[in-house]
Formats: C-alpha cells, sequence, structure tokens
C-alpha cells in the first residue's frame, strides 16, 4: 500500500476533527490526494451501527455488545474505504480508530486491552496507522465544550471519570509508542496546533 495512513485521537472536546480538516485544506492546496473519514461509520452500514451505538436510548447496551460493535464498524470501513485509498496512493484522515477502543471500550469500561486489540487487529487484517495525532485536553476541559454544543451522545455523556480513564490511557498509548504519535497540547491556539500537524505532514510527505 503506497498510502499515508494517519489518525486523529483524544479525548471528546480535544479539537481533534477541527486539524483533521485543517490538514485536509493544507493537503488540498498541495495538491495531494487524500480522503476524510471517521469511527464509528465511515460507510452506509458503518454508519447505522455508530446510530446504534451513540443514541442515548441504548444505555444498557453491554460492553463487550459495544466493543463488537466498535470492531464490526471499523472492519467495514477498512475494507471498503480505507485500504483502497491506500492502495490507490492516498492520505487517509480518519477521525479516531483502533486507539479509541482501547481507550473508551477497554479501560474505560473495563474490558480486557489485550482482548480489545486482539479483536481490531482481526477486524482490520493488523492494518494500523503510520502516524496518529493526540490531541490532549484535561477530561473537565474537553467535557466543557461538549456540554456548550449541546446535548451528548451516549458515550460523551459518561462522567468526568470515565473520560479520565480514557484521556490517561490515550497517554500511556503514545508513551509506548512514541514512534507513532504525535502528542500535541489541545489548550493552544488551533493554529498553533495546526501548524505542528502541517510541519509534520511535511516531514512524512518529504516536502
Amino acid at each position: 500500500m503506497a498510502g499515508l495512513f494517519i489518525t486523529f485521537e483524544g479525548p471528546d472536546g480535544a479539537g481533534k476533527t477541527t486539524q483533521l480538516k485543517l490538514l485536509a485544506h493544507h493537503l488540498q492546496s498541495l495538491g495531494i490526494p487524500y480522503i476524510v473519514t471517521r469511527e464509528p461509520g465511515g460507510t452506509p452500514l458503518a454508519d447505522k451501527i455508530r446510530a446504534l451505538l451513540l443514541d442515548v436510548q441504548n444505555e444498557n447496551m453491554a460492553p463487550k455488545t459495544e466493543a463488537l460493535l466498535y470492531a464490526a464498524s471499523r472492519a467495514q470501513h477498512v475494507e471498503e474505504v480505507i485500504k483502497p485509498a491506500l492502495v490507490r496512493g492516498d492520505v487517509v484522515l480518519c477521525d479516531r480508530y483502533i486507539d479509541a477502543s482501547i481507550a473508551y471500550q477497554a479501560v474505560g469500561l473495563n474490558l480486557s486491552p489485550d482482548m480489545i486489540r486482539r479483536w481490531s487487529v482481526e477486524a482490520t487484517d493488523g492494518l494500523w496507522p503510520h502516524r496518529t495525532f493526540l490531541i490532549d485536553v484535561p477530561s473537565e476541559f474537553g467535557l466543557s465544550r461538549i456540554a456548550a454544543r449541546g446535548t451528548p451522545d451516549r458515550i460523551e455523556g459518561r462522567g468526568v471519570l470515565y473520560h479520565e480513564r480514557v484521556r490517561r490511557t490515550f497517554l500511556e498509548l503514545a508513551r509506548q509508542e512514541p514512534d507513532r504519535f504525535v502528542i500535541l497540547d489541545g489548550s493552544a491556539t488551533i493554529e498553533a496546533i495546526a501548524d505542528q500537524i502541517r510541519h509534520e505532514m511535511n516531514r512524512l510527505l518529504n516536502l
């Protein structure tokens, strides 16, 4: 696969979606082919799974059910969208991926991280990102941003202790794989964060 697979991670409210869009504009200005996608979702089938996962009426969903639904959505997403784009040589910009499942479903819901990783590897045939931009913010700060946007979804609405476990897990994953992760301070200005991301992408693209 000749393309580049780039993921954006971070606690809810970190601003990762904003930064993903800014990087997409940067790639467009350079004339580099890219696609923007997200998880859960990214395909018609996966979007239906996303609706189930985020619906606040499904509050009684069992943790393993949640984790398996994420893995099912990811399997379809990788097969239908991500792999074909990489074969074409595109840059794939993805809003969340396997690291999110380890943080949100494994540690966040007290499931086995090894089990979640194993399911995700099976679902994706072992496809991992070339680079992961982790935008880090304190949990309370991120949740205040979520509250300002309106009613939180099923995952966002979990308590601050849950989201703090998620945040700590992201930072631990980054510590374990320093060559893949780039940690960014989400409390910095939007433009300052975007500058750091553009610099790293230019380096990856040998510009």
